[in-house]
């Protein structure tokens, strides 16, 4: 990866800094986390479904 140096992440950082401000990225990093938990509660969400469904797929023999 691209990220393998401390500088390589500084210099990203004060791009994001540079590109939307300070007062836009702990709106914009809380908006992603929110978004990243409902994204990964919807993903158990639908393995829970198939395990739900493959148990009475085979109970049903």
């Amino acid at each position: 990866m691209f990220l393998k140096e401390p500088s390589h992440i500084l210099l990203l950082l004060i791009v994001l800094v540079v590109l939307f401000g300070a007062k836009r990225l702990p709106d914009s990093a809380r908006s992603l986390g929110k978004s990243l938990r409902i994204f990964k509660s919807e993903i158990k969400e639908i393995n829970n479904d198939e395990k739900k469904s493959g148990e009475e797929g085979t109970s049903e023999k």
